[in-house]
């Protein structure tokens, strides 16, 4: 049936595998029950950046870009007259002759609006023929500007993906299964060298700051156990990121089951001329795109010249882009193969002047490109880069220009301070800018990638009698003055002491990994929580654990999650 609605664009046919073969390609599959797999095959691609470049290709057809700006009201007057006809070298116009609306049908009509730069606090007027609401999850935001009675079409829907070590699958293979024991879906991806999976589909409420569960993330944790071999441990502490997601699903006003939603769209133009494009997904955006500005131009008396241009229109970066263009970057600028297509495979043919930018390594290879963190190719050229196409806050390149955020929380943490810097050399950034972005993104890595999920708190201690005792006379020595707590100048004598030399940053978010009333100190059963997760690999990354152990983590305990 897949391949049947494909048709000529199917990317391969689908075919099915025996037990043996569904092993042999996926071996960590659990064999008990297995009967056979079907392979079919589906696209993949990073769609932070498919958004930027779709920013960035307006701006080659004169479009002004503004992604820090906030409508605040909509403004509305008479209908402007009927306008000249587009330029033929639109990318977005279209064919169809416009349905005239006589001023004299219609009062006042959307004209504008009025907006906020994010940035600078500064408040101003942008005024248009023709205003489309394409905003996603703040669809009925928009919407009730213009008409507060208005039902609500968008239902906004949580989804909360998790980031596992790339030996979960396959590099070239993935799981799904469409019917979880509550009726969702779950999968686990290759995806960037690291596993993904996921996913969970609940309703939600509006937020700019959308963060996973601890609970989001045992569950799906739950779900992959259940596929996978029993010798394969599936640990908390695995989990290297966290996320959460809205999803702008168009609501059937007679269900309250987001998963029964169709993903399809709806064009609505309201008697003001607000157009709202709401729903929708990525395979179809291009068709979306054409339908809304086919309905803007006959709606708001616009008129056109030539024929939708969206179709084969290349993106920003598309041009010079070849397979083996990585190869290029390898043997003329000394780069590193991975960091090579990294960038070839994110910015296409703008690879080549982003290695122009690179800096020297200072090794004997590779010659170009310092790495932002060593086991990631991301590298410094890229902040620079980044500034270039609109960033404004380290949270931009570590979330939405790369994916580090999303990779390794606490990878990104460990490379954020030198993007800052990078970025406040770019952006011309005072030492007060700087320590403002460093707080901003650590409250973003905790608060959306969940770098601050207390895993410990969900699991029962588990120690035996001679570890509790044990750990029980350590957390006494800890306790300077015997207060019935650890502070933070506790942890830094003990670091001191035992030869660990952490920052005072470092020693900070160590504590409050462990802080789960958050009071600002350590009692004795949230010292205990902590090193039985650490013990069980439910925690497997804290600045402390070489420190509390006064040994290395032995490999299967070693995680390195969040």
């Amino acid at each position: 049936m897949y391949d049947l609605i494909s048709g000529k664009q199917i990317l391969k046919a689908s075919y099915y595998l025996n037990k043996p073969q569904v092993l042999e390609r996926f071996p960590l599959l659990k064999a008990d029950k297995l009967v056979g797999g079907l392979v079919y095959y589906d696209g993949q691609h990073e769609d932070a950046r498919m958004c930027l470049s779709l920013a960035l290709t307006a701006t080659r057809y004169d479009a002004a870009i503004a992604n820090y700006v906030e409508a605040l009201e909509l403004i509305k007057g008479k209908p402007y007259p009927p306008a000249p006809s587009l330029a033929s070298t639109t990318a977005n116009a279209l064919t169809k002759s416009p349905t005239q609306i006589k001023p004299a049908d219609i009062t006042d009509v959307v004209t504008g609006a009025r907006v906020k730069d994010r940035l600078t606090g500064k408040e101003f007027v942008i005024r248009a023929r023709c205003v489309i609401n394409a905003t996603g999850p703040y669809t009925d935001t928009v919407r009730h500007m213009d008409d507060k009675t208005k039902p609500k079409i968008c239902q906004p829907s949580a989804g909360v993906h998790i980031i596992l070590p790339g030996y979960y699958s396959p590099s070239q293979m993935g799981l799904l299964d469409p019917s979880t024991r509550d009726g969702r879906v779950i999968f686990f991806l290759p995806w960037m060298n690291f596993s993904l999976a996921g996913t969970t589909d609940s309703p939600c409420s509006l937020t700019d700051h959308p963060a996973p569960t601890e609970a989001e993330v045992n569950f799906i944790l739950e779900e992959i156990r259940a596929y996978l071999s029993p010798d394969i441990k599936v640990r908390r502490g695995d989990v290297l990121s966290a996320w959460a997601g809205i999803r702008p699903l168009i609501r059937d006003l007679n269900s309250e089951n987001t998963q029964s939603i169709a993903r399809n769209h709806v064009i609505e133009v309201s008697p003001s001329r607000l157009i709202t494009i709401a729903g929708g997904k990525w395979t179809t955006y291009r068709s979306m795109a054409e339908e809304t500005m086919d309905k803007a131009i006959e709606v708001c008396n616009l008129k056109s010249n030539s024929g939708c241009q969206t179709k084969g229109l290349l993106l920003e970066g598309a041009h010079g882009w070849r397979p083996n263009l990585f190869i290029q970057l390898v043997q003329e600028h000394g780069m590193d193969v991975d960091v090579a297509r990294h960038l070839t495979e994110v910015y296409g043919d703008k690879a080549l002047a982003i290695a122009n930018m690179a800096s020297l390594t200072g090794t004997r290879w590779p010659i170009l490109g310092k790495k932002l963190h060593p086991e990631f190719p991301f590298i410094e050229a890229e902040v620079k880069w980044a500034c270039q196409e609109y960033a404004c806050h380290a949270v931009d390149f570590l979330a939405r220009r790369t994916r580090l955020a999303f990779l390794n929380a606490v990878a990104a943490q460990e490379a954020l301070p030198r993007i800052v810097e990078l970025m406040a050399a770019e952006l011309g950034w005072s030492k007060s800018r700087q320590k403002e972005e460093l707080e901003t993104a650590q409250s973003f890595l905790g608060r959306e990638m969940g770098f601050d999920l207390h895993a410990q708190e969900s699991v029962p201690i588990s120690l035996t009698m001679e570890e509790t005792t044990q750990l029980v006379e350590k957390f006494r020595k800890l306790d300077s003055g015997s207060k019935g707590y650890i502070s933070l100048s506790d942890l830094q004598r003990f670091c001191e002491e035992s030869g660990e030399h952490l920052s005072k940053e470092s020693l900070q978010r160590a504590l409050n990994s462990m802080d789960m009333d958050k009071d600002g100190r350590i009692d004795i059963s949230e010292y205990l929580h902590f090193m039985s997760a650490l013990k069980s690999g439910t925690v497997a990354h804290s600045p402390l654990k070489r420190a509390f152990s006064r040994a290395p983590i032995p490999v299967h305990r070693s995680g390195g999650g969040v």
